[in-house]
C-alpha cells in the first residue's frame, strides 16, 4: 500500500510534522500515536507529497492538521467514503483514515462497514477511548455497560461494540489492535498495516486523561499488563502471563477461553492470522468484549483479496477500450424517457 520513493533523500519524523501547534489535552494518548505515525512514514520511505490523511469529527480528527502531508478534515463519520473516492481515483497516493469510536462507530458506522467489506486500498486507524472527548464526556458506542458519564448519569444500558469483532464480521482483510502507551508494539502493528494491500483496520486503545482516564488500566498498568495482555505472534502458541502461565484454548463449541497452561495440553491455539476463514480470528476477538480482563493485541487477520479500487479502475479501462465506447449512447440507453 505504501507510496515510496527510495531514490530521493531519506526523510525523518520532522519532515512529516506540520508547523501547527498540537492542541490536544496534556497527557492525551493522541500525542504518542502522532509521533509513532510520523516516525513510521519516514522509516518506510513514504513521501509527504504522496500521502493523505482523511478524518471526520472528534479529537482524533485533528490529525491532518499536525501532519505535513495532504489532508482532508471532512464531516462526521464520512471519512471512509471520501477516502474511498480518493483511493479509487488516485492509486499513486498513500491514503489514511483517522477516526474515533464515536465518529467511526456511531454516525460513521455504515461508512466504515462498507469500506471494510469492499477492501479499499487504505489504512483505517480507529482511536478508541470509550468516550466522546471533543463534546466533553458523553458515552460512546464502545463504552461498557454501566458506564457513568455526562449523558448516562445512571449508567449506560447500551451493549458496547467491539471494533475488532465488527471489522472481522465485515471480513476486513487486515485487522489489528494496539495501545497508545506501547510505542514498540504500535510501531510494529502500524508497519504491518501499512504493508498490507487492501483495507487495513487498526483499533488503538487511546487514553482520554480528562473524561475517561485509566479506562484501559487493566491492560496498561505496570502491575496488571503482563497478566492481561495476550500478545498475538504469527505461528506461535497463544500463551501469556509473566511466566507464560496462561493459555488460550479452542473449545468444542467454536469459542475460545483462557485456562492455566499446565492444563491446556494440545488445545492451545497456535495463532494464524493468514487463515482465509475469519471464524477463528473472530472467536479470538470475543475473549474480551471489554478490556477489563485478558485482551488480545496484535494482528488478528492478514489475508490477500481483490482490492476494490483495482476492480473499479479495471472496469473503467475495459469500458473505455470497448469499440463502441460512447458516453452519450451509454447515458441514453436503457430505461430513459423525455419529459415534455
Amino acid at each position: 500500500m505504501s507510496a515510496t520513493d527510495t531514490t530521493t533523500t531519506p526523510l525523518t519524523r520532522k519532515d512529516f510534522a506540520s508547523d501547527r501547534e498540537v492542541r490536544w489535552c496534556p497527557g492525551c494518548g493522541d500525542y504518542a500515536i502522532l509521533a509513532t505515525i510520523q516516525t513510521l512514514l519516514a522509516e518506510v520511505g513514504a513521501r509527504p507529497e504522496s500521502t493523505v490523511f482523511v478524518s471526520g469529527i472528534g479529537c482524533s480528527s485533528r490529525f491532518p492538521y499536525y501532519m505535513d502531508t495532504f489532508g482532508l478534515h471532512t464531516i462526521h463519520g464520512r471519512a471512509p467514503t471520501i477516502a474511498t473516492g480518493l483511493a479509487t481515483s488516485r492509486p499513486d497516493l498513500d491514503v489514511w483514515v483517522v477516526t474515533g469510536d464515536g465518529d467511526g462507530l456511531s454516525i460513521g458506522g455504515n461508512h466504515l462497514l462498507h469500506a471494510l467489506r469492499r477492501n479499499v486500498n487504505l489504512n483505517i486507524l480507529l482511536f478508541n477511548n470509550e468516550i466522546y472527548g471533543l463534546t466533553k464526556g458523553q458515552y460512546s458506542p464502545t463504552s461498557p455497560l454501566g458506564a457513568v458519564h455526562k449523558s448516562t448519569p445512571m449508567g449506560s444500558v447500551d451493549r458496547p461494540l467491539n471494533p475488532v469483532s465488527l471489522a472481522l464480521g465485515a471480513e476486513a482483510t487486515f485487522v489489528a489492535r494496539s495501545i497508545d502507551a506501547d510505542r514498540k508494539h504500535l510501531m510494529e502493528t502500524l508497519t504491518a498495516a501499512h504493508a498490507h494491500r487492501g483495507t487495513s483496520f487498526v483499533e488503538i486503545y487511546q487514553n482520554c486523561v480528562v473524561f475517561n482516564d485509566d479506562a484501559f488500566i487493566q491492560v496498561t498498568g505496570r502491575d496488571t499488563k503482563q497478566h492481561n495482555q495476550i500478545r498475538l505472534t504469527q505461528g506461535e502458541p497463544i500463551v501469556f502471563g509473566p511466566d507464560g502461565e496462561h493459555a488460550v484454548v479452542a473449545d468444542a463449541d467454536g469459542s475460545m477461553s483462557v485456562v492455566p497452561t499446565a492444563e491446556a495440553g494440545d488445545r492451545i491455539v497456535v495463532h494464524d492470522a493468514t487463515r482465509e476463514d475469519p471464524t477463528t480470528a473472530f472467536a479470538l476477538s470475543r475473549l474480551a468484549p471489554t478490556p477489563d480482563r485478558p485482551t488480545p493485541f496484535g494482528v488478528f487477520r492478514d489475508v490477500d483479496a481483490p482490492v476494490y479500487d483495482d476492480l473499479v479502475r479495471d472496469q473503467v479501462a475495459r469500458a473505455t477500450a470497448a469499440k463502441d465506447a460512447d458516453l452519450r449512447a451509454l447515458l441514453d440507453a436503457g430505461n430513459v424517457w423525455d419529459v415534455a
